[in-house]
């Protein structure tokens, strides 16, 4: 476009001189006045030689406009032969590209088949050997039969066998704990249980843990895959020391843990750890009114942390940093919010919400919250502590400042039953010494493993399993005080009558004074 404008203009100064010099060469007078077309010889003489020097111009200006053209032309074959030059080089790339791919599909072609062919015959192979072990085996007993080696010897070409798929790992530990003359103090020091209780729980889930022997190994008994994870509740210690105790593998005895705990969650916990009944929750009440004077409690509600690793998502929500201040090193954690009866056996428990979560939070979240909303807890109070709101359903003590005498008398005996549930976390904590640390449980299976020491530390209460006092364990949960603590005018009149009856009835204590 560039030069095509070029040209244009050159053309139109082109057609401009050639009629000035047209007209010089014709003798006309190409002013308008007509001046300077009919004067004596000088002026001929004058007009003779600019009409030459317009010749000359004109011839130079020829030449010019025939060079520019040359040029332009030349332009014009380098771009064709430039075109040209680029689509021979796209065309061979293409060429290139296309017989690279059509290679490349060939010889993926030829590995599929290769690997479809490899697979098919160690198919085959796997099929062969696995009819052929039956009279590998037969074969084997028979010629130990021969041998008269006897029935213990017969099966000894089988252990044999097995030798090849499992590892020989010692048993011993394992054997003696089961032996009957295994002394009872140290079973329970081990198990945190007695034998009659420990038969017990294998006795309740031998029907969804028992496993079945197959040709290439035995299965583990249901004692000891019971045996496997409660220790591991019970110590804390890491998989490898278990896999030492029991003479099994380190990811056997990850995947024993999870099994039985999530059959102790199924079979167990519908049976061991629910709310009460109407007439049991009568009892409840009656219980904590002996306790502290304030009618219709059914039950004591605290909240505890649980340290976990760091998670790989979500790390923020989990950042627990009340305990990271206290300990002055970093702390992650999932919470785990109980309801407790007089004999600290829970009731209910909502486990797994991020550490970084309040008391409150953490309740609105909670399957209790959502019943007692739909109105399935009338004529009962959940006392929690200061962290929770006062609601409908929920006693709080008083946390203003400038208390009077008679808050202070209701905030003691709201304190006697938070004792309640506080001791109960920690026995909870204590006997299952896993809940101290940090776990090797994923976040996703926590809850199971959680829920399976709440449905165990129920078992323990109600059959009266003591509880060695070495092991003891003090809570160290921080209470942050509600935006909102006061969400209802109704339980805060209730509050104050009772704090009132305490009082003048005699049922309130003197330790505030």
């Amino acid at each position: 476009m560039e030069t095509t404008f070029l040209l244009d203009d050159f053309s139109h100064f082109y057609s401009f001189f050639q009629d000035g010099t047209n007209s010089f060469q014709d003798g006309t007078n190409s002013f308008p006045d007509g001046s300077g077309g009919g004067g004596g010889g000088g002026g001929g003489g004058r007009k003779r030689k600019s009409g030459a020097g317009g010749g000359d111009d004109g011839v130079g200006l020829k030449e010019i406009i025939a060079s520019l053209l040359m040029l332009d032309e030349e332009e014009k074959v380098d771009q064709e032969k430039w075109v040209l030059d680029s689509d021979n080089e796209r065309a061979l790339l293409e060429e290139n590209h296309r017989m690279r791919a059509q290679a490349m599909n060939e010889y993926r072609a030829d590995m599929v088949e290769r690997f479809g062919e490899m697979e098919e015959s160690e198919s085959s192979r796997v099929k062969r050997a696995r009819r052929s072990a039956p009279a590998v085996a037969a074969a084997a007993a028979a010629s130990a039969a021969s041998d008269n080696v006897g029935s213990e010897s017969s099966s000894q070409p089988a252990g044999q066998h097995r030798r090849l798929w499992v590892k020989d790992r010692s048993k011993a530990w394992w054997e003696w704990c089961n032996h009957p003359d295994f002394p009872e103090e140290e079973f329970r020091r081990a198990f945190r249980m007695s034998r009659a209780t420990f038969n017990m729980i294998c006795d309740e889930l031998d029907s969804v843990v028992t496993k079945k022997d197959t040709m290439l190994r035995l299965a583990i008994p249901v004692r000891q895959r019971v045996a496997v994870c409660i220790w591991r509740l019970a110590t804390g210690e890491p998989l490898r020391l278990v896999s030492k105790r029991f003479g099994l593998g380190i990811s056997t005895c990850h995947k024993l843990v999870l099994e039985v705990c999530a059959a102790i969650k199924s079979v167990l916990m519908p049976k061991f750890l629910q709310w009460p009944e109407e007439e049991k929750l009568k009892t409840v009440k009656d219980e904590f009114e002996s306790i502290s004077g304030i009618p219709s409690v059914g039950g004591s509600m605290y909240t505890t942390h649980i340290p976990i690793i760091a998670p790989k998502v979500n790390v923020a929500a989990y950042f627990n940093k009340r305990h990271t201040e206290r300990n002055q090193k970093t702390s992650y954690s999932v919470t785990v919010q109980g309801v407790v009866d007089p004999n600290g056996i829970f009731t209910d428990v909502s486990i797994g919400w991020p550490g970084s979560m309040s008391d409150e939070k953490v309740l609105e979240q909670s399957s209790l919250y959502q019943r007692a909303n739909s109105g399935l807890l009338r004529d009962v109070w959940v006392v929690g502590g200061s962290g929770y709101p006062l609601l409908d359903w929920i006693m709080v003590p008083y946390t203003h400042h400038n208390l009077t005498w008679t808050q202070h008398a209701f905030n003691e005996k709201i304190g006697d039953i938070q004792r309640v549930s506080k001791a109960a976390f920690a026995r909870l904590k204590g006997r299952w010494s896993c809940l101290q640390k940090r776990t090797e449980v994923k976040l996703l299976d926590l809850p199971v493993v959680l829920g399976a020491c709440c449905v165990l530390h129920n078992i323990c209460e109600m059959r009266k399993e003591e509880m060695d006092p070495e092991l003891n364990f003090d809570l160290f949960d921080d209470e942050m005080i509600p935006e909102n603590g006061l969400r209802s005018a109704s339980s805060a009149q209730a509050r104050d009558r009772v704090a009132h009856d305490l009082l003048h009835h005699g049922l309130a204590g003197n330790a505030f004074l």
